[in-house]
């Protein structure tokens, strides 16, 4: 009996999960309320306060449910005996791949791009967002630094700099597809501009091999 109120429960979670992706995306996270997302799911306001201490802990448990382009950075690139331009390379076009293909990746980035206010009580949510920020982008500048070394180039910008402005290209891309899926190919652009902007630093051509599961930023935030 037990573990059936278990899994009744973990459903519960699951379909206030569900139906906070869906109105948060149509109506913005500020305005949709905690009632709105139970009447939506099924269940009671109290259900809600069951599984979550307020929306911003409901927010951030609907994030945590995805891989997001460019989120959860995991280990830099240079952790791995393979070329670290390589690594980013693929991990990117990964990144764009399950942007393109992933619908539930595309809402939940959608929400957490263009339908959310960073006001006082989604405070937490902030944090999360530059946490995972600042994990991709230390990744990054790592990864960069490594390659200027086995190249023996001298980059023409420092490389925190530079790691800056890849994340900031990378997360704008996905951001303006978002906005119009039909304006351009994501992959293809995405792997174009990353090809131009490292040869743009003094990078020879990165040679694509397959994924590591040690690459940086294993999905964008």
């Amino acid at each position: 009996m037990a573990r059936h109120t278990k899994e009744e429960a973990l459903a519960t979670r699951h379909r206030l999960l569900d139906a906070a992706e869906v109105l948060f995306q149509a109506q913005g996270v500020s305005q949709t309320s905690l009632q709105q997302i139970a009447q939506q799911a099924g269940a009671t306001r109290g259900a809600i306060y069951w599984h979550f201490k307020d929306k911003a802990d409901l927010f951030n448990a609907m994030m945590e449910r995805v891989t997001l382009p460019l989120e959860a950075a995991v280990q830099a690139s240079g952790a791995s005996d393979g070329d670290p331009l390589a690594e980013i390379h693929n991990v990117l076009i990964a990144a764009f791949k399950l942007v393109t293909t992933d619908l539930q990746v595309q809402r939940v980035f959608d929400v957490a791009t263009h339908k959310v206010e960073y006001t006082h009580d989604m405070a937490s949510v902030q944090r999360r967002h530059l946490d995972m920020r600042n994990a991709c982008v230390a990744d990054f500048e790592r990864a960069l630094r490594l390659a200027a070394r086995m190249q023996r180039i001298r980059l023409p910008i420092p490389a925190s700099s530079a790691a800056q402005g890849l994340h900031a290209l990378v997360s704008g891309l996905i951001q303006n597809w978002l906005l119009d899926t039909t304006a351009f190919d994501l992959v293809q652009i995405g792997r174009r501009s990353f090809d131009v902007y490292v040869k743009g630093l003094g990078f020879g051509d990165a040679q694509t091999t397959a994924i590591s599961s040690s690459s940086p930023c294993r999905a964008v935030a």
